[in-house]
């Protein structure tokens, strides 16, 4: 199925020897429509770029299934004596998990539900007004959005599209570079 008619993906039914990933990756890329793009374009199948293969799932089936409880780290006390406490937690999920939940930091919970309505609002936009901010420019863009940063060299894609504000290279955001909907 075409994304505004121009994009044809294999799915799992295509011959292998028909099967370009290299290609089928680069033209869905091309786009910059992402994974909502495809659906908005009425697929109907999952493209095979986003099948895993069956060596890669049959490993995960083999592992053993964990319980596993994310770090929470709670800012209470940040200001006052726990502030050591609290800073060796975040080193420790970080190291440990890469990621942490964090409880007691003050924003507002109006503020946390518009950061997440701006950001439905920035998917529900027109793909041509998503455009603007595509990019996998990680070291220069400030604000970019793409589908899978990792689709050129992961196995399999992800069926994702990621919106990015980051925050490595400047201390402060300039509102203006963020997408209207979002402000």
């Amino acid at each position: 199925m075409g994304v505004s008619g121009r994009l044809k993906l294999s799915d799992k039914s295509t011959p292998a020897s028909d099967y370009d990933r290299a290609k089928e990756i680069k033209a869905f890329d091309d786009t910059k429509a992402g994974v909502k793009g495809l659906v908005d374009a009425g697929i109907t199948t999952v493209p095979k770029i986003f099948i895993r293969p069956p060596d890669e799932l049959a490993n995960d089936l083999d592992c053993p299934h964990v319980q596993l409880q994310v770090p929470i780290i709670d800012l209470k006390g940040v200001r006052a004596d726990g502030r050591n406490e609290i800073v060796e937690k975040v080193l420790d999920a970080s190291e440990t998990w890469g990621f942490f939940q964090v409880v007691n930091h003050g924003i507002p919970l109006k503020m946390l539900e518009e950061m997440i309505n701006g950001t439905r609002r920035f998917y529900e936009q027109d793909v041509e007004a998503k455009k603007e901010f595509f990019s996998r420019d990680v070291e220069t863009k400030q604000v970019r959005y793409n589908s899978n940063y990792d689709i050129y060299y992961s196995t399999a894609a992800n069926w994702r599209d990621t919106l990015t504000v980051s925050m490595r290279t400047l201390k402060t955001l300039d509102k203006e570079k963020l997408p209207s909907v979002c402000r």
